[in-house]
């Protein structure tokens, strides 16, 4: 726990250009019961395009406050900008970072939107729902987007009308990433990058049962987080390009000291 501790309170670099925020649900024992908690998770990409786990963290359910908490701890821990977060549609989470970072762009991800949208899908319009909404996240411009959704909600509002509503009430957020050129927009309109990490941690609980606490937890999770970030030894694909747009996209906030 000592070895946890340090690297949980580590310094952390001044900028990351891309977040990612994710949650998993383990089952632990407190005063006799069993009860589900949310393990927290961030994922962030440095000025070289390398992936690393900035921390873990342990609370009886997943929310914004919480989130908060941490974002305010990678701050203190030496995080000053991120340009580009992305997470899940929680609730309350977008503002929670933009408390801290006024200047972040938060891109929800269009993965889980889709997921959330099959949950009121019959099995028989699945495919024909998707690849009406593969025309929306695929579009060129977001003008494009715009009238994929518009013709969506013409075609399956009669069926299905929450899952156009949804679409639209997340417009901004959801389709940040067509402002980029493709190389960004693979890097950040789904959170990929830490549900894969979440779907190799699952593996190792999912046989497991019930964990005796919290610390045991954070001690099997933290050994397999540092064998699964010992394999991330390249960047992010097409980084070099990612951080050239990136140097001009947000050249007052790219420190140039730090890369390379």
């Amino acid at each position: 726990m000592e070895e946890v501790r340090d690297w949980q309170n580590r310094p952390l670099e001044t900028v990351y250009p891309i977040l990612y925020l994710d949650a998993l649900m383990v089952k632990t024992r407190a005063q006799g019961h069993i009860v589900t908690k949310a393990v927290y998770l961030a994922v962030g990409v440095d000025l070289h395009g390398l992936k690393e786990v900035l921390g873990l963290w342990i609370e009886e359910t997943e929310g914004a406050k919480f989130w908060l908490q941490v974002l305010t701890e990678l701050k203190n821990r030496g995080v000053q900008d991120i340009f580009l977060a992305c997470m899940d549609g929680l609730t309350g989470l977008p503002e929670a970072i933009e408390t801290l970072y006024p200047k972040v762009q938060v891109q929800l991800s269009v993965v889980h939107m889709i997921r959330q949208a099959l949950k009121y899908v019959s099995f028989k319009d699945r495919k024909g729902l998707l690849d009406d909404l593969k025309q929306i996240y695929r579009a060129p411009t977001v003008e494009a987007a715009q009238a994929a959704l518009e013709a969506f909600a013409r075609t399956w509002d009669g069926r299905y009308p929450k899952i156009s509503k949804s679409w639209q009430a997340r417009w901004d957020r959801l389709t940040l990433f067509l402002a980029y050129p493709p190389e960004i927009r693979y890097a950040i309109y789904t959170t990929n990058a830490i549900e894969s990490l979440n779907r190799s941690l699952r593996k190792i609980i999912k046989n497991r049962g019930a964990f005796p606490n919290d610390e045991a937890v954070v001690k099997l999770l933290y050994l397999a987080l540092r064998n699964i970030q010992s394999k991330w030894t390249g960047p992010v694909k097409d980084w070099p390009s990612i951080l050239q747009y990136f140097s001009i996209h947000f050249d007052d906030r790219l420190p140039f000291t730090q890369v390379g």
